[in-house]
């Protein structure tokens, strides 16, 4: 059974401005998007499920949508704020998404095999897809053992300002043990460095620890894991508004209560993607640069 990949696409780029999923960014207009369905064909996905928003249907179907036609099975699941379990109520003033583990529960009556979990926006490479689709096809009579392909920290920082990341730790089998969110990291000099949150100061980071770009790999039970979670979330945080419900949040608790274990893959892939809007130029040129390596052709579909 080939695996399917899951791109969370609902977010709108805040810093980037406008819908920078749907930015043309390689020589035929190319979304980031595009280049990772593109990868995940000829890597051994079957289908793609696409989290977007009501909001912007019309445009994402006729933009994208209709390029793969052709290509893959694609179909299309909504995250909405709305998006909730029977019987819960949304609070009024409730206007922050709920987050990366809630856009996956939206997609659960339509993933029905193992799955890739992708960000939208992020470049992650054909080898990265190479690695997960080959670790996915292992786990297809499998329980509570997904995997996680981890980016050197180093490989994942943006030319235009400071990003927030994920660094993970793992123990002696490359199991996942936490992901700690560092913030404001970024290059300094010869140094990569990250803000301190509770001195203040930028303190230095080993550039080669791993790192994750929201690049997953789950079998369907984690939908079930997830739905009881979000469940507790929710009464926990009733008077929360800004409450997130991230993947590391839910991947945390399953492997502090040893429920599932997580494999961390490495890669030899630099992530890019646009953080800030003068990113855009250097992905450009970098999508350019593979085009001429011969990575991609100049054309995808």
């Amino acid at each position: 059974m080939k695996p399917t990949l899951l791109v969370l696409a609902a977010g709108m780029g805040s810093r980037y401005g406008g819908l920078k999923q749907l930015d043309g960014l390689g020589p035929n207009g190319e979304t980031i998007m595009d280049y990772s369905i593109f990868d995940a064909i000829r890597t051994g996905f079957g289908k793609v499920v696409f989290v977007i928003r009501h909001a912007f249907e019309k445009d994402f179907t006729e933009k994208v949508i209709s390029k793969y036609k052709n290509a893959i099975h694609t179909e299309i699941v909504f995250q909405e704020l709305n998006s909730l379990p029977e019987g819960y109520a949304l609070n009024p003033e409730r206007v922050k998404p709920w987050g990366t583990n809630h856009a996956i529960l939206v997609a659960k009556d339509a993933v029905h095999e193992p799955f890739a979990v992708i960000n939208a926006d992020d470049f992650y490479g054909k080898e990265s897809f190479q690695i997960l689709a080959d670790a996915l096809q292992k786990l297809n009579d499998k329980n509570d053992q997904y995997c996680m392909v981890g980016y050197r920290l180093g490989n994942t920082l943006s030319e235009s300002g400071h990003v927030s990341r994920g660094v993970c730790s793992t123990d002696k089998k490359n199991h996942l043990t936490t992901v700690v969110e560092h913030y404001e990291v970024q290059r300094k000099g010869n140094v990569v460095v990250f803000k301190n949150q509770e001195t203040g100061n930028f303190d230095e980071i080993d550039e080669n620890l791993p790192v994750s770009m929201n690049m997953w790999g789950f079998t369907t039970d984690y939908f079930t894991h997830s739905e009881a979670d979000f469940k507790t979330f929710l009464k926990d945080n009733v008077d929360n508004i800004k409450a997130e419900y991230g993947i590391p949040t839910m991947v945390n608790k399953l492997i502090q209560s040893k429920t599932a274990t997580i494999e961390v893959m490495t890669t030899p892939c630099k992530w890019f993607g646009v953080t800030y809007k003068e990113d855009r130029d250097s992905v450009v040129a970098k999508i350019e640069s593979l085009i001429k390596e011969g990575v991609y052709p100049s054309k995808l579909f």
